[in-house]
């Protein structure tokens, strides 16, 4: 099933970036700590006509999880951004030629796993992940050693910014204002996330018989 929103898991510098420069960045994927995943990429750019580098951004389709916050925007300066999908790819697509796709799982036993297909190897990673639920943007390029693309996109792909539940809740108001006072984010939905202290399940578990 598509799902109408996308999901990045990040820091407040790159939000903060994402906001004022109106760019979303891709980057070389050789970095990931995933060295399954990475491989795969570099084998999908060494096995491709014509690509020199590849370059990745990676979102999620699922609802807010503990295990997004801890791997992907560890500690009180972590954000998660929510972006409407359609939106967001048709603006990315305008700007660059680019693949977008969901990442499908595959367990070492599965008979689609004993032979992949190169236009796969991006999108694919073991079953262990499949919580993950990601979704992946890549952009190809003819340039060897290329490590960066800045696609523009409106900021009213936005849907709103949910800041770390491991923030302060006195810093929240300031930095509420911070990101707000950046031209064209007047209007930004910005909330704090409560999973780590939620009044409504605490008030029923304080109520139970």
């Amino acid at each position: 099933m598509k799902h109408p929103f996308l999901r990045r898991y990040t820091n407040i510098p790159s939000l903060v970036y994402l906001l004022s420069e109106g760019k979303l960045t891709l980057l070389d994927p050789s970095a990931w700590p995933d060295k399954n995943d990475s491989q795969f990429i570099e084998w999908y750019r060494d096995k491709k006509d014509g690509v020199a580098s590849v370059l990745a951004l990676c979102f999620t389709q699922a609802t807010e999880t503990y295990h997004h916050w801890q791997v992907y925007a560890k500690g009180p300066a972590g954000v998660c951004i929510h972006f409407r999908r359609e939106e967001l790819l048709a603006a990315v697509k305008s700007h660059v030629q680019v693949r977008a796709r969901s990442v499908r799982y595959r367990k070492l036993t599965d008979p689609r796993a004993k032979t992949l297909a190169v236009p796969d190897l991006p999108f694919l990673k073991r079953i262990a992940f499949k919580d993950e639920r990601e979704f992946r943007i890549i952009y190809e390029s003819d340039k060897p050693d290329e490590k960066l693309l800045d696609a523009p996109i409106p900021l009213g792909c936005i849907e709103r910014v949910t800041l770390s539940p491991e923030m302060h809740s006195r810093l929240t108001t300031p930095l509420k204002r911070l990101l707000r006072s950046i031209p064209g984010c007047a209007d930004l939905e910005v909330q704090r996330s409560t999973l780590l202290g939620n009044r409504e399940w605490l008030r029923r578990g304080a109520s139970a018989v």
